[in-house]
């Protein structure tokens, strides 16, 4: 019987699996914001309040209300013959993660699609396009298909579809983000702040990270 979506939820709550410690895509996402921020939230547990923020849970609601909406449609035009939709997902490299949809498609491969509670701004950032391809690798090593593309939906766009280029250097690239991360995380390296300094205004933890000049 598939997982309920509170099901889902309450498996991406957990911070460890039997092989030790798990990467989720919102540490991916935290880690590319600041990497201090993972050592703060990760290491010394010291919570972010994350339910308080508005955002957040307006995209939660968003990611809801898209797993109720058109059951079974396929996006033809993309070549899509399959959809799975919010998949969880786990990987002897240490990665889990629900995928809110996964699009099989008529070459053989594979492409995650994700819904975003964002406007789109003529282009992908960085954190929205290693997101995908953190789930690309998830279905890479779940299905042993390709994965060279990914889909992202800008729900504050008119529901603006974006395709997303998946590279082999984005991939490599990945792997050694999920490899300092947990450095941090499992041995509590203290990681380099964040060189774009004007994220520490909206960071959480602006109050208890040292200064850097």
């Amino acid at each position: 019987m598939p997982r309920t979506e509170s099901e889902l939820e309450n498996i991406a709550e957990l911070n460890f699996d039997e092989a030790g410690y798990s990467i989720t895509t919102s540490d991916i996402l935290e880690y590319l914001f600041c990497p201090r921020f993972i050592y703060f939230q990760n290491y010394l547990a010291i919570s972010q309040h994350e339910e308080k923020r508005f955002k957040v849970q307006t995209g939660r609601t968003v990611h809801e209300d898209k797993a109720r909406l058109n059951p079974n449609y396929l996006r033809k035009k993309l070549g899509v013959v399959e959809r799975k939709k919010s998949v969880y997902l786990s990987s002897t490299r240490g990665m889990r993660g629900i995928v809110d949809e996964i699009l099989f498609l008529q070459d053989g491969s594979a492409a995650p699609l994700d819904y975003k509670y964002a406007e789109y701004k003529e282009r992908t950032f960085k954190n929205h396009r290693f997101q995908l391809t953190f789930y690309g690798l998830l279905i890479r090593d779940n299905y042993s298909v390709p994965v060279n593309k990914g889909y992202i939906v800008y729900t504050r766009s008119r529901n603006k579809l974006i395709e997303v280029g998946i590279t082999e250097s984005m991939y490599n690239e990945l792997q050694d983000i999920i490899a300092v991360l947990t450095s941090i995380v499992v041995q509590g390296k203290y990681p380099p702040p964040t060189k774009a300094k004007a994220r520490c205004l909206d960071c959480c933890y602006r109050n208890i990270c040292e200064k850097v000049i």
